[in-house]
Protein backbone atom coordinates (compact mmCIF):
# COMPACT_ATOMS: atom_id res chain seq x y z
CA UNK A 1 0.00 0.00 0.00
CA UNK A 2 2.67 2.26 0.86
CA UNK A 3 4.53 1.60 -2.70
CA UNK A 4 0.53 2.43 -3.81
CA UNK A 5 0.82 6.03 -2.56
CA UNK A 6 4.26 6.86 -3.38
CA UNK A 7 2.80 6.20 -6.93
CA UNK A 8 -0.33 8.24 -6.64
CA UNK A 9 1.66 10.97 -4.27
CA UNK A 10 4.37 11.89 -7.87
CA UNK A 11 1.18 11.68 -9.75
CA UNK A 12 -0.60 14.16 -7.67
CA UNK A 13 2.68 16.35 -7.25
CA UNK A 14 2.54 16.64 -11.24
CA UNK A 15 -0.29 17.21 -11.67
CA UNK A 16 -0.30 20.07 -9.35
CA UNK A 17 2.52 21.42 -10.93
CA UNK A 18 0.73 20.84 -14.49
CA UNK A 19 -2.43 22.66 -13.97
CA UNK A 20 -0.27 25.54 -12.61
CA UNK A 21 2.13 25.50 -15.49
CA UNK A 22 -0.87 25.06 -18.20
CA UNK A 23 -2.85 27.78 -15.99
CA UNK A 24 -0.06 30.17 -16.21
CA UNK A 25 0.73 29.47 -19.92
CA UNK A 26 -3.13 30.04 -20.37
CA UNK A 27 -2.80 33.35 -18.72
CA UNK A 28 0.11 33.99 -20.45
CA UNK A 29 -1.68 33.51 -23.93
CA UNK A 30 -4.54 35.57 -22.69
CA UNK A 31 -2.68 38.89 -21.90
CA UNK A 32 -0.39 38.37 -25.32
CA UNK A 33 -3.95 38.68 -27.25
CA UNK A 34 -4.58 42.74 -25.33
CA UNK A 35 -0.58 43.75 -25.50
CA UNK A 36 -0.50 42.28 -29.01
CA UNK A 37 -3.19 45.09 -30.00
CA UNK A 38 -1.62 47.62 -27.64
CA UNK A 39 1.93 47.30 -29.17
CA UNK A 40 1.53 45.49 -32.25
CA UNK A 41 4.11 42.80 -34.11
CA UNK A 42 6.56 45.48 -34.15
CA UNK A 43 6.61 45.95 -31.04
CA UNK A 44 6.18 42.24 -29.87
CA UNK A 45 9.20 41.98 -31.99
CA UNK A 46 11.35 44.41 -29.51
CA UNK A 47 9.96 42.60 -26.36
CA UNK A 48 10.82 38.93 -27.99
CA UNK A 49 14.34 40.21 -28.74
CA UNK A 50 14.99 41.56 -25.36
CA UNK A 51 13.33 39.00 -23.33
CA UNK A 52 15.65 36.41 -25.26
CA UNK A 53 18.87 38.02 -23.91
CA UNK A 54 17.00 38.42 -20.38
CA UNK A 55 16.65 34.67 -20.20
CA UNK A 56 19.83 33.45 -21.67
CA UNK A 57 21.26 35.51 -19.09
CA UNK A 58 18.39 33.73 -16.48
CA UNK A 59 19.71 30.05 -17.52
CA UNK A 60 23.16 31.02 -16.96
CA UNK A 61 22.76 32.54 -13.53
CA UNK A 62 19.53 31.58 -11.81
CA UNK A 63 17.02 29.87 -13.61
CA UNK A 64 18.25 25.93 -12.81
CA UNK A 65 18.23 26.31 -9.19
CA UNK A 66 15.02 24.55 -8.56
CA UNK A 67 16.06 22.10 -10.52
CA UNK A 68 19.80 22.03 -8.36
CA UNK A 69 18.14 22.84 -5.29
CA UNK A 70 15.32 20.03 -5.29
CA UNK A 71 17.78 16.88 -6.44
CA UNK A 72 20.62 17.92 -3.89
CA UNK A 73 18.40 18.67 -0.58
CA UNK A 74 16.11 15.92 -1.52
CA UNK A 75 19.09 13.30 -1.01
CA UNK A 76 19.62 14.71 2.39
CA UNK A 77 15.92 14.64 3.25
CA UNK A 78 15.64 11.07 1.72
CA UNK A 79 18.19 9.87 4.86
CA UNK A 80 16.86 12.14 7.43
CA UNK A 81 19.68 14.18 7.41
CA UNK A 82 18.18 17.45 7.97
CA UNK A 83 20.54 19.46 9.14
CA UNK A 84 22.73 19.34 5.86
CA UNK A 85 19.32 19.68 3.52
CA UNK A 86 19.03 23.19 6.10
CA UNK A 87 22.72 23.92 5.51
CA UNK A 88 22.54 23.76 2.01
CA UNK A 89 19.27 26.01 1.54
CA UNK A 90 21.50 28.60 3.47
CA UNK A 91 24.50 27.68 0.78
CA UNK A 92 21.91 28.01 -2.21
CA UNK A 93 20.97 31.55 -0.92
CA UNK A 94 24.36 32.85 -0.89
CA UNK A 95 24.65 31.49 -4.21
CA UNK A 96 22.12 33.62 -5.99
CA UNK A 97 22.69 36.66 -3.98
CA UNK A 98 26.19 36.71 -5.56
CA UNK A 99 25.53 35.78 -8.75
CA UNK A 100 22.29 37.32 -8.79
CA UNK A 101 23.13 40.65 -8.15
CA UNK A 102 26.52 40.56 -10.50
CA UNK A 103 24.26 39.54 -14.06
CA UNK A 104 21.62 41.79 -12.92
CA UNK A 105 23.78 44.63 -13.00
CA UNK A 106 25.82 43.58 -15.62
CA UNK A 107 22.73 43.58 -18.01
CA UNK A 108 21.66 46.66 -17.38
CA UNK A 109 25.05 48.00 -17.97
CA UNK A 110 25.54 46.62 -20.76
CA UNK A 111 22.36 46.41 -22.86
CA UNK A 112 22.97 48.46 -25.66
CA UNK A 113 25.70 45.61 -26.43
CA UNK A 114 23.17 43.19 -26.45
CA UNK A 115 20.23 44.03 -27.93
CA UNK A 116 18.85 46.80 -30.85
CA UNK A 117 18.40 50.03 -30.02
CA UNK A 118 14.85 49.68 -29.61
CA UNK A 119 14.97 46.88 -27.10
CA UNK A 120 17.53 48.46 -24.85
CA UNK A 121 15.17 50.37 -22.41
CA UNK A 122 12.96 46.86 -22.77
CA UNK A 123 16.02 45.23 -21.37
CA UNK A 124 17.33 47.40 -18.64
CA UNK A 125 13.90 47.49 -17.06
CA UNK A 126 14.45 43.37 -17.33
CA UNK A 127 17.66 43.49 -15.53
CA UNK A 128 16.58 43.57 -11.89
CA UNK A 129 13.87 41.21 -12.20
CA UNK A 130 17.60 38.70 -12.60
CA UNK A 131 17.89 38.89 -9.13
CA UNK A 132 14.88 38.47 -7.71
CA UNK A 133 13.81 35.12 -10.03
CA UNK A 134 17.17 33.71 -8.29
CA UNK A 135 16.08 34.06 -4.67
CA UNK A 136 12.03 33.08 -6.09
CA UNK A 137 13.84 29.78 -7.42
CA UNK A 138 15.93 28.87 -4.45
CA UNK A 139 12.61 28.90 -2.62
CA UNK A 140 10.63 26.93 -5.04
CA UNK A 141 13.77 24.28 -5.17
CA UNK A 142 13.52 23.91 -1.07
CA UNK A 143 9.55 23.33 -1.05
CA UNK A 144 9.90 20.96 -4.09
CA UNK A 145 12.64 19.10 -1.51
CA UNK A 146 9.74 18.44 0.97
CA UNK A 147 7.57 16.85 -2.21
CA UNK A 148 5.21 19.96 -2.08
CA UNK A 149 4.07 21.26 -4.91
CA UNK A 150 2.20 23.77 -3.74
CA UNK A 151 4.00 26.82 -3.05
CA UNK A 152 5.46 26.19 -6.50
CA UNK A 153 2.41 25.86 -8.23
CA UNK A 154 0.21 28.65 -6.71
CA UNK A 155 3.30 31.32 -6.88
CA UNK A 156 3.74 30.64 -10.57
CA UNK A 157 -0.22 31.49 -11.00
CA UNK A 158 0.03 34.35 -8.83
CA UNK A 159 3.55 35.42 -10.54
CA UNK A 160 1.75 35.34 -14.17
CA UNK A 161 -1.39 36.98 -13.23
CA UNK A 162 0.76 40.11 -11.48
CA UNK A 163 2.69 39.96 -14.55
CA UNK A 164 -0.52 40.00 -17.44
CA UNK A 165 -2.34 42.71 -15.29
CA UNK A 166 0.64 44.90 -14.80
CA UNK A 167 2.20 43.85 -18.55
CA UNK A 168 -1.14 45.35 -20.53
CA UNK A 169 -1.51 48.52 -17.97
CA UNK A 170 1.60 49.75 -18.26
CA UNK A 171 2.17 49.06 -22.00
CA UNK A 172 -1.10 50.76 -22.34
CA UNK A 173 0.04 54.05 -20.09
CA UNK A 174 3.48 54.04 -21.51
CA UNK A 175 2.33 54.70 -24.97
CA UNK A 176 -0.63 56.99 -24.16
CA UNK A 177 1.59 60.23 -24.91
CA UNK A 178 2.86 58.54 -28.34
CA UNK A 179 -0.84 57.61 -29.83
CA UNK A 180 -1.94 59.65 -32.71
CA UNK A 181 1.72 60.42 -33.95
CA UNK A 182 3.47 59.72 -37.07
CA UNK A 183 5.99 57.95 -35.39
CA UNK A 184 4.28 54.53 -34.85
CA UNK A 185 7.67 52.95 -33.64
CA UNK A 186 7.52 54.91 -30.55
CA UNK A 187 4.65 53.33 -29.69
CA UNK A 188 5.86 49.75 -30.39
CA UNK A 189 9.26 50.51 -28.09
CA UNK A 190 7.57 52.08 -25.17
CA UNK A 191 4.70 48.91 -25.01
CA UNK A 192 7.04 46.87 -24.76
CA UNK A 193 9.01 48.57 -22.00
CA UNK A 194 5.92 48.15 -20.17
CA UNK A 195 5.29 44.53 -21.12
CA UNK A 196 8.53 44.50 -19.35
CA UNK A 197 7.56 45.93 -16.24
CA UNK A 198 5.28 43.08 -15.76
CA UNK A 199 7.50 40.55 -15.86
CA UNK A 200 9.47 42.40 -13.03
CA UNK A 201 6.65 42.73 -10.85
CA UNK A 202 5.44 39.12 -11.86
CA UNK A 203 8.25 37.74 -9.62
CA UNK A 204 7.98 40.31 -7.08
CA UNK A 205 4.37 39.04 -6.39
CA UNK A 206 5.51 35.13 -6.57
CA UNK A 207 8.51 35.93 -4.19
CA UNK A 208 6.36 37.72 -1.72
CA UNK A 209 3.47 35.06 -2.05
CA UNK A 210 6.76 32.06 -1.18
CA UNK A 211 8.25 33.73 1.59
CA UNK A 212 4.82 34.16 3.83
CA UNK A 213 4.81 30.12 3.12
CA UNK A 214 7.97 29.56 3.77
CA UNK A 215 7.91 31.62 7.05
CA UNK A 216 4.81 29.87 7.91
CA UNK A 217 6.47 26.28 7.78
CA UNK A 218 9.99 27.33 9.10
CA UNK A 219 9.35 26.36 12.99
CA UNK A 220 8.53 22.76 11.61
CA UNK A 221 11.56 22.59 9.55
CA UNK A 222 13.84 23.97 12.37
CA UNK A 223 12.71 21.55 14.40
CA UNK A 224 13.69 18.91 12.37
CA UNK A 225 17.25 20.44 12.13
CA UNK A 226 17.17 20.69 16.23
CA UNK A 227 16.07 17.21 16.45
CA UNK A 228 18.41 15.50 13.81
CA UNK A 229 20.78 12.96 16.05
CA UNK A 230 22.99 12.00 12.50
CA UNK A 231 26.57 12.69 12.74
CA UNK A 232 27.72 12.70 9.48
CA UNK A 233 27.11 16.77 8.96
CA UNK A 234 28.64 18.55 6.28
CA UNK A 235 30.65 21.67 6.21
CA UNK A 236 30.09 24.51 4.35
CA UNK A 237 33.26 24.51 2.20
CA UNK A 238 32.15 20.90 0.67
CA UNK A 239 28.23 21.82 0.61
CA UNK A 240 29.09 24.86 -1.27
CA UNK A 241 31.46 22.21 -3.19
CA UNK A 242 28.03 19.84 -3.66
CA UNK A 243 26.08 23.02 -4.98
CA UNK A 244 28.61 24.54 -7.54
CA UNK A 245 29.01 20.81 -8.76
CA UNK A 246 25.74 20.10 -9.25
CA UNK A 247 24.41 23.60 -10.22
CA UNK A 248 27.14 24.46 -12.90
CA UNK A 249 26.86 21.29 -15.16
CA UNK A 250 22.23 21.62 -14.89
CA UNK A 251 23.12 25.35 -15.65
CA UNK A 252 25.10 24.27 -19.20
CA UNK A 253 22.31 21.85 -19.57
CA UNK A 254 19.43 24.01 -19.28
CA UNK A 255 21.33 26.86 -20.97
CA UNK A 256 22.16 25.09 -24.06
CA UNK A 257 19.04 23.61 -24.17
CA UNK A 258 17.14 26.81 -24.32
CA UNK A 259 19.37 28.98 -25.49
CA UNK A 260 18.48 28.21 -29.33
CA UNK A 261 16.13 30.53 -29.31
CA UNK A 262 18.33 33.46 -28.01
CA UNK A 263 20.80 32.75 -30.84
CA UNK A 264 18.47 32.35 -33.57
CA UNK A 265 17.42 35.97 -32.60
CA UNK A 266 20.87 36.93 -33.02
CA UNK A 267 21.86 35.50 -36.11
CA UNK A 268 18.28 36.55 -37.26
CA UNK A 269 19.00 40.43 -37.07
CA UNK A 270 22.30 40.05 -38.38
CA UNK A 271 21.18 38.21 -41.64
CA UNK A 272 18.08 40.15 -41.82
CA UNK A 273 20.63 43.62 -42.17
CA UNK A 274 21.87 42.08 -45.36
CA UNK A 275 18.59 41.99 -46.98
CA UNK A 276 15.94 44.22 -48.47
CA UNK A 277 13.81 44.48 -45.69
CA UNK A 278 13.01 46.98 -43.48
CA UNK A 279 13.43 46.88 -39.17
CA UNK A 280 9.61 47.14 -39.00
CA UNK A 281 8.78 44.23 -41.23
CA UNK A 282 11.76 42.34 -39.47
CA UNK A 283 9.99 43.05 -36.50
CA UNK A 284 7.13 41.88 -37.22
CA UNK A 285 8.32 38.38 -38.70
CA UNK A 286 10.27 38.13 -35.41
CA UNK A 287 7.26 38.32 -33.33
CA UNK A 288 5.26 36.22 -35.18
CA UNK A 289 8.14 33.61 -34.80
CA UNK A 290 8.48 34.57 -30.68
CA UNK A 291 5.83 35.80 -29.78
CA UNK A 292 2.76 33.99 -31.23
CA UNK A 293 4.15 30.65 -32.36
CA UNK A 294 6.24 29.71 -29.48
CA UNK A 295 4.16 31.09 -27.15
CA UNK A 296 1.34 28.49 -28.37
CA UNK A 297 3.81 25.41 -28.89
CA UNK A 298 5.05 26.27 -25.15
CA UNK A 299 1.28 25.77 -23.70
CA UNK A 300 1.21 22.11 -24.11
CA UNK A 301 5.21 21.97 -22.93
CA UNK A 302 4.64 22.94 -19.61
CA UNK A 303 2.58 19.93 -18.84
CA UNK A 304 6.07 18.10 -20.03
CA UNK A 305 7.66 20.92 -17.67
CA UNK A 306 5.53 20.03 -14.24
CA UNK A 307 5.91 16.16 -14.79
CA UNK A 308 9.95 16.81 -15.04
CA UNK A 309 10.11 18.81 -11.91
CA UNK A 310 7.53 16.40 -10.07
CA UNK A 311 9.48 13.14 -11.01
CA UNK A 312 13.19 14.76 -9.75
CA UNK A 313 12.89 14.34 -6.09
CA UNK A 314 11.68 10.75 -6.54
CA UNK A 315 13.49 9.58 -8.93
CA UNK A 316 16.57 10.98 -7.01
CA UNK A 317 15.46 8.79 -3.76
CA UNK A 318 14.77 5.92 -5.83
CA UNK A 319 18.10 5.99 -7.46
CA UNK A 320 20.13 6.68 -4.55
CA UNK A 321 18.73 3.24 -2.81
CA UNK A 322 19.69 1.34 -6.08
CA UNK A 323 15.96 1.08 -7.16
CA UNK A 324 16.43 0.81 -10.60
CA UNK A 325 12.63 -0.87 -10.84
CA UNK A 326 10.76 1.93 -9.12
CA UNK A 327 13.15 4.31 -11.33
CA UNK A 328 12.16 3.24 -14.52
CA UNK A 329 8.41 2.34 -13.27
CA UNK A 330 8.42 6.13 -12.39
CA UNK A 331 9.84 7.10 -15.91
CA UNK A 332 7.37 5.12 -18.04
CA UNK A 333 4.56 6.03 -15.99
CA UNK A 334 5.84 10.03 -16.93
CA UNK A 335 6.43 9.70 -20.72
CA UNK A 336 3.08 8.09 -21.48
CA UNK A 337 1.03 10.24 -19.24
CA UNK A 338 3.21 13.17 -20.90
CA UNK A 339 2.66 11.73 -24.88
CA UNK A 340 -1.10 11.24 -23.59
CA UNK A 341 -1.65 14.68 -24.06
CA UNK A 342 1.34 15.88 -25.81
CA UNK A 343 0.27 13.72 -29.64
CA UNK A 344 -3.16 14.78 -29.45
CA UNK A 345 -1.97 19.00 -28.33
CA UNK A 346 0.21 18.97 -31.33
CA UNK A 347 -2.40 17.52 -33.67
CA UNK A 348 -5.34 19.59 -32.44
CA UNK A 349 -2.94 22.66 -32.99
CA UNK A 350 -1.94 21.98 -36.63
CA UNK A 351 -5.30 21.35 -38.20
CA UNK A 352 -7.05 24.22 -36.53
CA UNK A 353 -3.88 26.42 -37.07
CA UNK A 354 -5.20 29.15 -38.39
CA UNK A 355 -8.16 29.53 -37.09
CA UNK A 356 -6.46 29.63 -33.52
CA UNK A 357 -3.91 32.33 -34.72
CA UNK A 358 -6.91 34.59 -35.85
CA UNK A 359 -8.71 34.75 -32.95
CA UNK A 360 -6.06 35.19 -30.24
CA UNK A 361 -4.68 37.69 -32.52
CA UNK A 362 -7.00 39.33 -35.03
CA UNK A 363 -5.38 40.22 -38.28
CA UNK A 364 -2.36 38.59 -38.08
CA UNK A 365 -0.36 37.52 -40.68
CA UNK A 366 -1.07 34.26 -42.61
CA UNK A 367 2.34 33.03 -42.18
CA UNK A 368 1.65 32.81 -38.47
CA UNK A 369 -1.10 29.69 -38.94
CA UNK A 370 0.83 27.73 -41.51
CA UNK A 371 4.05 28.73 -38.90
CA UNK A 372 2.20 26.89 -36.15
CA UNK A 373 0.88 24.06 -38.40
CA UNK A 374 4.44 23.15 -39.89
CA UNK A 375 5.86 23.36 -36.22
CA UNK A 376 3.30 21.72 -34.41
CA UNK A 377 5.56 18.38 -33.90
CA UNK A 378 8.21 20.40 -31.78
CA UNK A 379 5.53 20.44 -29.11
CA UNK A 380 6.06 15.97 -28.75
CA UNK A 381 10.08 16.19 -29.26
CA UNK A 382 10.44 19.13 -26.99
CA UNK A 383 7.92 17.67 -24.15
CA UNK A 384 9.89 14.24 -24.67
CA UNK A 385 13.43 16.25 -24.35
CA UNK A 386 12.03 17.73 -21.20
CA UNK A 387 11.55 14.81 -18.98
CA UNK A 388 13.98 12.64 -20.44
CA UNK A 389 16.68 15.64 -19.04
CA UNK A 390 14.90 15.66 -15.76
CA UNK A 391 15.64 11.78 -15.56
CA UNK A 392 19.04 12.38 -16.73
CA UNK A 393 19.75 14.93 -13.83
CA UNK A 394 17.48 13.36 -11.40
CA UNK A 395 20.04 9.64 -11.91
CA UNK A 396 22.92 12.22 -11.40
CA UNK A 397 24.51 11.95 -15.10
CA UNK A 398 24.16 15.77 -15.88
CA UNK A 399 27.02 15.72 -18.25
CA UNK A 400 25.28 13.63 -20.48
CA UNK A 401 21.92 16.30 -21.24
CA UNK A 402 24.88 18.71 -21.45
CA UNK A 403 26.71 16.75 -24.05
CA UNK A 404 23.42 15.83 -26.53
CA UNK A 405 22.24 19.75 -26.27
CA UNK A 406 25.53 20.85 -27.13
CA UNK A 407 25.76 18.50 -29.98
CA UNK A 408 22.23 19.00 -30.82
CA UNK A 409 22.73 22.87 -30.84
CA UNK A 410 25.59 22.61 -33.47
CA UNK A 411 23.26 20.93 -35.85
CA UNK A 412 20.91 23.52 -34.77
CA UNK A 413 22.97 26.48 -35.45
CA UNK A 414 24.00 25.16 -38.81
CA UNK A 415 19.97 24.68 -40.13
CA UNK A 416 19.47 28.14 -39.26
CA UNK A 417 22.90 30.23 -40.24
CA UNK A 418 22.89 28.68 -43.70
CA UNK A 419 18.96 29.01 -43.88
CA UNK A 420 18.80 32.99 -43.05
CA UNK A 421 21.87 33.76 -45.05
CA UNK A 422 21.01 31.55 -48.31
CA UNK A 423 17.03 32.14 -48.31
CA UNK A 424 15.58 35.49 -49.18
CA UNK A 425 14.01 37.12 -45.77
CA UNK A 426 10.47 35.42 -47.09
CA UNK A 427 11.84 32.62 -45.84
CA UNK A 428 13.15 33.66 -42.85
CA UNK A 429 10.24 32.51 -40.66
CA UNK A 430 9.86 28.90 -42.35
CA UNK A 431 13.71 28.50 -41.40
CA UNK A 432 12.96 29.46 -37.61
CA UNK A 433 10.18 26.84 -37.00
CA UNK A 434 12.06 24.77 -39.41
CA UNK A 435 15.21 25.13 -36.72
CA UNK A 436 12.92 24.63 -33.91
CA UNK A 437 12.07 21.07 -34.97
CA UNK A 438 15.42 20.02 -35.76
CA UNK A 439 17.18 21.10 -32.48
CA UNK A 440 14.03 19.91 -30.24
CA UNK A 441 13.84 16.07 -32.52
CA UNK A 442 17.84 15.43 -32.46
CA UNK A 443 17.14 16.16 -28.73
CA UNK A 444 15.22 13.43 -28.17
CA UNK A 445 17.12 10.93 -30.39
CA UNK A 446 20.89 11.63 -27.87
CA UNK A 447 18.24 11.70 -24.44
CA UNK A 448 16.92 8.40 -25.77
CA UNK A 449 20.29 6.63 -26.74
CA UNK A 450 21.78 8.44 -22.80
CA UNK A 451 18.65 7.20 -21.08
CA UNK A 452 18.91 3.59 -22.57
CA UNK A 453 22.28 3.38 -21.45
CA UNK A 454 22.22 4.13 -18.19
CA UNK A 455 19.02 2.71 -16.88
CA UNK A 456 18.15 -0.16 -19.59
CA UNK A 457 14.49 1.36 -20.36
CA UNK A 458 13.12 1.26 -23.46
CA UNK A 459 10.20 2.91 -25.04
CA UNK A 460 7.06 0.13 -25.67
CA UNK A 461 6.79 2.19 -29.00
CA UNK A 462 2.72 0.78 -29.66
CA UNK A 463 1.47 2.33 -25.85
CA UNK A 464 3.42 5.44 -26.00
CA UNK A 465 3.21 6.37 -29.47
CA UNK A 466 1.32 4.60 -31.69
CA UNK A 467 -1.96 3.82 -29.91
CA UNK A 468 -2.47 8.35 -29.13
CA UNK A 469 -1.29 8.58 -32.24
CA UNK A 470 -4.08 6.82 -33.94
CA UNK A 471 -6.61 8.48 -31.61
CA UNK A 472 -5.62 11.69 -32.21
CA UNK A 473 -5.35 10.90 -36.22
CA UNK A 474 -8.74 10.21 -36.00
CA UNK A 475 -9.92 13.21 -33.57
CA UNK A 476 -8.00 15.58 -35.79
CA UNK A 477 -9.85 14.80 -38.74
CA UNK A 478 -13.39 15.32 -36.71
CA UNK A 479 -11.98 18.14 -35.79
CA UNK A 480 -11.37 20.47 -39.10
CA UNK A 481 -14.60 18.61 -40.57
CA UNK A 482 -16.07 19.85 -37.22
CA UNK A 483 -15.23 23.42 -37.39
CA UNK A 484 -15.99 23.92 -41.40
CA UNK A 485 -19.35 22.49 -40.90
CA UNK A 486 -20.31 24.48 -37.66
CA UNK A 487 -18.40 27.46 -39.13
CA UNK A 488 -20.36 27.71 -42.40
CA UNK A 489 -23.79 27.67 -39.87
CA UNK A 490 -22.65 30.57 -37.73
CA UNK A 491 -21.11 32.39 -40.72
CA UNK A 492 -24.79 32.11 -42.56
CA UNK A 493 -26.69 32.75 -39.07
CA UNK A 494 -23.99 35.78 -38.04
CA UNK A 495 -23.08 37.46 -41.82
CA UNK A 496 -20.38 39.97 -41.32
CA UNK A 497 -19.37 38.48 -37.80
CA UNK A 498 -16.14 36.43 -39.15
CA UNK A 499 -14.37 36.87 -35.72
CA UNK A 500 -17.77 35.40 -33.64
CA UNK A 501 -18.27 32.33 -36.01
CA UNK A 502 -14.42 31.40 -35.84
CA UNK A 503 -14.96 31.40 -31.92
CA UNK A 504 -17.68 29.90 -31.61
CA UNK A 505 -17.15 27.18 -34.42
CA UNK A 506 -13.31 26.42 -32.40
CA UNK A 507 -14.71 26.07 -28.80
CA UNK A 508 -17.41 23.55 -30.50
CA UNK A 509 -14.62 21.83 -32.37
CA UNK A 510 -12.27 21.41 -29.16
CA UNK A 511 -14.69 19.88 -27.04
CA UNK A 512 -16.31 17.28 -29.31
CA UNK A 513 -12.60 16.65 -30.54
CA UNK A 514 -11.61 15.91 -26.72
CA UNK A 515 -14.56 13.54 -26.03
CA UNK A 516 -13.57 11.40 -29.91
CA UNK A 517 -10.29 11.43 -28.62
CA UNK A 518 -11.00 10.18 -25.27
CA UNK A 519 -13.33 7.57 -26.50
CA UNK A 520 -10.58 6.44 -28.82
CA UNK A 521 -8.02 6.08 -26.55
CA UNK A 522 -10.18 3.86 -23.94
CA UNK A 523 -11.69 1.65 -26.73
CA UNK A 524 -8.45 0.98 -28.54
CA UNK A 525 -6.92 -0.48 -25.01
CA UNK A 526 -4.62 2.77 -24.59
CA UNK A 527 -4.45 1.97 -20.42
CA UNK A 528 -5.39 -0.34 -18.21
CA UNK A 529 -7.62 0.09 -15.34
CA UNK A 530 -4.93 0.25 -13.14
CA UNK A 531 -2.60 2.84 -14.86
CA UNK A 532 -5.73 5.12 -15.43
CA UNK A 533 -6.65 4.49 -10.96
CA UNK A 534 -2.94 5.69 -10.78
CA UNK A 535 -4.02 9.33 -12.82
CA UNK A 536 -5.40 12.21 -11.24
CA UNK A 537 -9.40 11.72 -10.63
CA UNK A 538 -8.82 7.81 -12.26
CA UNK A 539 -11.40 6.75 -10.22
CA UNK A 540 -14.11 8.56 -12.06
CA UNK A 541 -12.82 8.23 -15.46
CA UNK A 542 -12.63 4.53 -15.09
CA UNK A 543 -16.34 4.26 -13.76
CA UNK A 544 -17.15 6.45 -16.70
CA UNK A 545 -15.55 4.66 -19.45
CA UNK A 546 -16.90 1.13 -18.12
CA UNK A 547 -20.70 2.70 -17.68
CA UNK A 548 -20.73 3.34 -21.17
CA UNK A 549 -18.62 -0.22 -22.08
CA UNK A 550 -15.17 1.59 -23.21
CA UNK A 551 -13.32 -0.63 -20.99
CA UNK A 552 -14.08 -4.28 -19.21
Amino acid sequence: MAKKNKKDGFMIQAAILAAAGFLSRIIGLLYAVPLYQIIGEEGNGYYATAYDIYFMILLISTYSIPTAVSKVISQRLAVEEYKNANKLFKCSLIYVLVVGSFTAAITFIFAPSLVVDQSVLCLRIMAPTIFFSGLLSVFRGYMQAHNTMVPTAVSQIIEQIMNAVVSVAAAYIFTMPFRGGVDESKIAVHGAAGSAFGTFAGVMAGLIFILIIYLRKRSDILEKVRLDKNTHEEGYRDLFKVIFLMVTPVILSTFIYNVSTTFDMKIYWSAITHKSISTKDAARTYGIYSRQFLVLINLPIAIASAVSSALIPGISGAYSKGDIEDVNAKLNKAIRTTMLIMIPSAIGMAVLANPIMQLLFSGTDERAGYALAGGCISIICYALSTVTNGVLQAIGKVSEPVKNAAITLVIHLAFVIIGLNALDAAYSLAVLVGGSIVYSFFMVIFNARSINKHLGYNTDMNLVFLRPAVSAAVMGVFAILIYKAFYHICISALPQRTAVANALSLLVSILISIIIYAFMILRIGGYTEEEILDLPKGKLIVKFAKKFKLMK
